[in-house]
């Protein structure tokens, strides 16, 4: 993305390594590692969360749009409250997932709505068809938000991440400005 989105209350840009306490503020967090797919350790401090974020703002340049990881901040305050991200899914090769992340503070404010649906709608000028979101079964926040972004529930499956998980998928005609609806 070359420029950042910006919503009502978001601003979603890329990663800094001057975000490295507020993302670990989220990533170091159990409460939300617990419910990442993949699973992801939780980030054991600032200096590791910062090479984190090294690693995620040095891949960016390299994917092809609409992959990324970025942040999600408050335009009111400039306060990093989130992360966004659009990766393949497993077996690596087409299936494009969208995935929220949000300090449990920031959590029942539809922040992950609001962020999420400026994502998908700018993927969409990206040649993608369709996106993929997965939660496991009794995360019900997770799948609250992918119905909330109007994503269709596909089915429950193994096939990513060797983890049962709930599938929604959204494509352009799901979105609430397409023709007809």
């Amino acid at each position: 993305m070359e420029s950042p989105l910006i919503t009502d209350r978001l601003v979603i840009r890329d990663w800094t390594a001057d975000d490295a306490d507020a993302a670990f503020a989220i990533y170091g967090s159990e409460e939300v590692t617990h419910w990442l797919t993949p699973v992801m350790d939780r980030v054991g401090d600032v200096a590791a969360m910062r090479a984190v974020l090294q690693a995620w703002h040095e891949a960016q340049p390299n994917l092809p749009p609409p992959r990324g990881r970025w942040a999600m901040e408050r335009r009111e305050n400039g306060q990093v409250i989130g992360g966004l991200a659009i990766r393949l899914l497993p077996p690596y090769e087409e299936d494009l997932e969208l995935s929220w992340q949000l300090h449990p503070d920031a959590w029942g404010n539809g922040y992950a709505t609001e962020g999420s649906q400026a994502l998908i709608r700018w993927a969409f000028t990206q040649d993608t068809d369709e996106l993929f979101a997965v939660a496991r079964p009794n995360n019900v926040r997770a799948i609250a938000t992918a119905k909330r972004l109007g994503m269709q529930w596909v089915g429950e499956t193994t096939k990513y991440y060797d983890l049962r998980l709930q599938v929604y998928r959204i494509r352009p005609g799901d979105l609430d400005d397409a023709p007809g609806t």
